[in-house]
């Protein structure tokens, strides 16, 4: 079955983003309002009339189980999308349940919004039509091989790249080139490599790598493919093939980056697309601050950039501050972690997290091991007696 969702003038430009993990903590701080602040985003883009399409690649929460708040931010995300009058194509991926997911589809397909159903051995296009011709999007949920196997039980499928080359392979594609000639733009997510390159990966990512890859050459028949699955933006081979990355930086391997969604624009069958990055704004970005404590809650230093980010600090302190967090919060309220570089750490290979902690030990036997470790004595007793009523004052006795 086809769905014909618009009928637009002009050259079609399509909207993708993907792996929004709606619901996700990091380090135990709710993402939720930040996710908030990046849909509005999306929706104003929208709204703009500059999109003729949105295409979301998958992940669109963290767990297959999402929180009742994930629900309601995701339905709230789906109505807005709607209400905008512009079409979108929706898959599940590996951190969604496709059943969940896809439990209104039927209601929210009749508004415009088609998500990918349960695969149950077919993939039907969602059609949209510019001054070139027809475009067919080709909703892909995550695949695994059993999967394929189950409803292909005659063709090879040993593995990631063949159950993707059977199912594209399934697909009535129409790769005549020409005037008014058929494009096809897959929306999937998988970890795709192409030859010997494989995509940059992030630590916000699970389980990606290794035999799950699938080869870019089975997409060879579509003009674009939306992907989802690797937080960071690139492309994969070529301008046609692209991860949008996530939403939002997950870890701090991200932190160095920019997120974005990516705006392509179709020509005619055969043409490559244009592609431009949008960049999407975080509510906090998060980054990382290196120095000694007292310079790093300085006025001058705090002041310098916005004091509300998500921060990892790395101290350079020869001599670990009992205190350290807590006079980092004071003024650095999003804290996310804190961890040594000085000359013991690096020596010995270590940071404040590799210290190593047990379900039995105090915090004062836990501070006393670290400050032997780094200082090649245990505390005194007057040092001892001073941690201990620091200890007991910040209630963590």
């Amino acid at each position: 079955m086809t769905f014909t969702l618009l009928t637009p003038g002009d050259t079609m430009r399509l909207l993708h983003i993907a792996d929004l993990h709606i619901g996700k903590r990091v380090c135990e701080f709710s993402m939720l309002d930040d996710q908030r602040h990046i849909l509005t985003q999306v929706l104003d883009l929208l709204r703009g009339g500059t999109v003729d399409a949105l295409l979301v690649a998958g992940d669109l929460y963290d767990k297959p189980s999402p929180s009742s708040e994930a629900v309601s931010m995701v339905d709230w995300f789906f109505d807005e999308v709607a209400q905008s009058g512009v079409p979108a194509v929706v898959i599940p991926g590996n951190h969604d349940s496709a059943e969940r997911v896809g439990y209104a589809a039927a209601s929210l397909a009749r508004r415009g919004v088609y998500v990918s159903p349960v695969f149950n051995g077919s993939v039907d296009p969602v059609e949209l039509e510019d001054e070139w011709g027809p475009v067919r999007i080709w909703p892909i949920p995550f695949l695994r091989p059993a999967t394929v196997r189950h409803y292909f039980p005659d063709a090879t499928v040993e593995n990631y790249t063949d159950a993707m080359r059977v199912v594209v392979e399934a697909c009535d594609l129409e790769r005549i080139e020409g005037a008014g000639a058929v494009r096809n733009v897959a929306v999937a997510h998988q970890f795709v490599t192409a030859g010997a390159f494989t995509p940059e990966r992030c630590d916000s990512e699970v389980s990606v790598g290794g035999l799950d890859n699938v080869d870019a050459g089975v997409f060879e028949p579509f003009d674009y493919v939306a992907l989802g699955h690797i937080h960071g933006p690139q492309r994969v081979g070529s301008e046609r093939v692209r991860y949008s990355g996530s939403i939002l930086k997950y870890s701090l391997s991200e932190a160095d980056g920019q997120k974005s969604a990516v705006l392509v624009e179709l020509g005619a069958a055969g043409d490559s697309p244009a592609i431009e990055l949008i960049p999407l704004r975080p509510l906090h970005d998060l980054r990382r601050i290196r120095g000694p404590l007292d310079r790093l809650v300085s006025p001058e230093v705090v002041g310098a950039a916005d004091s509300h980010d998500y921060l990892h600090v790395l101290l350079t302190d020869e001599n670990p501050a009992i205190d350290a967090m807590a006079r980092l919060r004071d003024v650095y309220p999003n804290v996310m972690s804190v961890a040594y570089d000085n000359a013991r750490t690096r020596a010995e290979g270590l940071t404040m997290h590799d210290a190593p902690a047990t379900d039995e030990a105090s915090p004062l036997e836990l501070f006393n091991e670290f400050y032997e470790r780094q200082n090649g004595a245990p505390l005194s007793d007057g040092q001892l007696a001073v941690v201990t009523e620091e200890l007991e004052r910040i209630k963590v006795m």
